[in-house]
C-alpha cells in the first residue's frame, strides 16, 4: 500500500540518497537564495508541497520546486540541503525516522517528539495541520447500513458477514491487521483475499469485497454515499498530522517563512486534504491545478 509503506521507509541505505537528481547547496543560505521546496511521490505530497511552494512566493521568496522525491531518502536530502523544506508527518517522523514509539501517544504528544527529535538534525517542525492522514478501514456505505458499521468495534463484531479485501502485508504487519486484533480482537471474516493496493476501491465499487484498510484522507473517501471510513474507537492508529519539516538555516535566512507555511497548514484538515486528493485521484485533475485554485480561494 502507498500510504502505508511510506511510513516505514526509513530502512533503507542512505546511498540511495545518489539516486535523486538534486544540486548540493554548498553556500550559505540567504533572503535572496532559492527556497528549495520538495515533496514525496504521492498525489497528497506532491498538492501541499505546490501549496507551500506558493505561499512563499506570496511572502516574496523565489521557489524551486523538488517533486516526486522517493520516500527512502527525502528525510536525507532536507537533512543535507538538498531540499528546504518539505511536508511531512509527524507520527511518520516520530516511528520511521527517529525509531520511538507512538504507542499511547496523543496527537500533541507526537507533535512534541518530533519536534524535539529533528532538531538534533539542525531541522525544525513548524505548527501541525489539524488534517490526519492515518491508517484506518473503510467499508461501503450500503454494507455499513445493513449491518450497522460506524467503528471498528462493529466490524470485529459483524466480520462473519464482510468479505475483506487485504493487500498482503496488512495481514502480517504488526500496526495492521495484527494490532487490530490485539486491541478489537479477532476478526472472523466471511473471506479475505489479497489484491493489489491500487485495485482496492474498484474491488469495493464492484461490490466484490465489502472493506479494506485505507488512508483515512484518500480521496475516494470523499464520497459518502459510498464509502464508510469506520471509527477507530480503541484508538488503535497514532495521529499522522501534516507539518512542514525545515531547515533551521533555511527559516533563520528567511524570516517570513514560518507564518506563510503555518497560514496553509492551519487550513489542512483532514476534511481538506480528502477533498484535494479526490479532486487529483479521483476526477484526474493536474495536482498542480488542484493547488493553485484552493491556494487562490483559501490563502490568496
Amino acid at each position: 500500500m502507498r500510504k502505508w509503506v511510506r511510513r516505514l521507509v526509513a530502512t533503507v541505505a542512505v546511498t540511495a540518497l545518489g539516486a535523486l537528481a538534486l544540486p548540493t547547496t554548498g553556500f550559505a543560505a540567504n533572503s535572496k537564495t532559492p527556497i528549495i521546496v520538495g515533496s514525496k511521490s504521492f498525489t497528497e505530497s506532491k498538492v501541499v508541497s505546490e501549496i507551500y511552494a506558493l505561499a512563499l512566493e506570496k511572502a516574496g521568496y523565489k521557489v524551486t520546486r523538488k517533486q516526486n522525491i522517493s520516500n527512502s531518502v527525502v528525510f536525507k536530502a532536507v537533512q543535507t540541503g538538498q531540499i528546504d523544506v518539505y511536508p511531512e508527518y509527524t507520527g511518520t517522523i516520530v516511528d520511521a525516522y527517529l525509531k520511538q514509539s507512538t504507542t499511547n501517544k496523543n496527537a500533541k504528544q507526537i507533535a512534541a517528539a518530533a519536534k524535539k527529535g529533528v532538531a538534533k538534525y539542525k531541522l525544525t517542525t513548524l505548527t501541525p495541520a489539524p488534517g490526519n492522514d492515518s491508517q484506518g478501514i473503510a467499508v461501503t456505505t450500503k454494507v455499513a447500513k445493513k449491518y450497522g458499521l460506524y467503528m471498528i468495534s462493529d466490524l470485529q463484531k459483524k466480520a462473519n458477514k464482510i468479505r475483506f479485501v487485504s493487500q498482503g502485508e496488512f495481514d502480517q504487519r504488526a500496526d495492521a491487521l495484527p494490532g487490530m486484533v490485539k486491541k478489537y480482537g479477532k476478526f472472523d471474516f466471511k473471506s479475505s483475499k489479497d489484491y493489489d493496493d491500487s485495485l482496492k476501491y474498484k474491488i469495493l465499487s464492484e461490490g466484490k469485497g465489502d472493506a479494506a484498510p485505507v488512508s483515512t484522507t484518500d480521496g475516494q473517501l470523499a464520497n459518502g454515499n459510498k464509502y464508510t471510513l469506520l471509527k477507530d474507537d480503541k484508538h488503535l492508529w497514532p495521529a499522522y498530522n501534516l507539518v512542514p519539516l525545515v531547515r533551521n538555516s533555511t527559516l533563520k535566512s528567511h524570516p517570513k517563512m514560518a507564518k506563510a507555511l503555518n497560514q496553509v497548514d492551519k487550513k489542512l484538515t483532514t476534511k481538506t486534504l480528502t477533498e484535494l486528493n479526490k479532486k487529483v485521484d479521483v476526477d484526474g485533475q493536474n495536482y498542480q491545478t488542484v493547488a493553485k485554485n484552493w491556494f487562490n480561494k483559501n490563502i490568496n
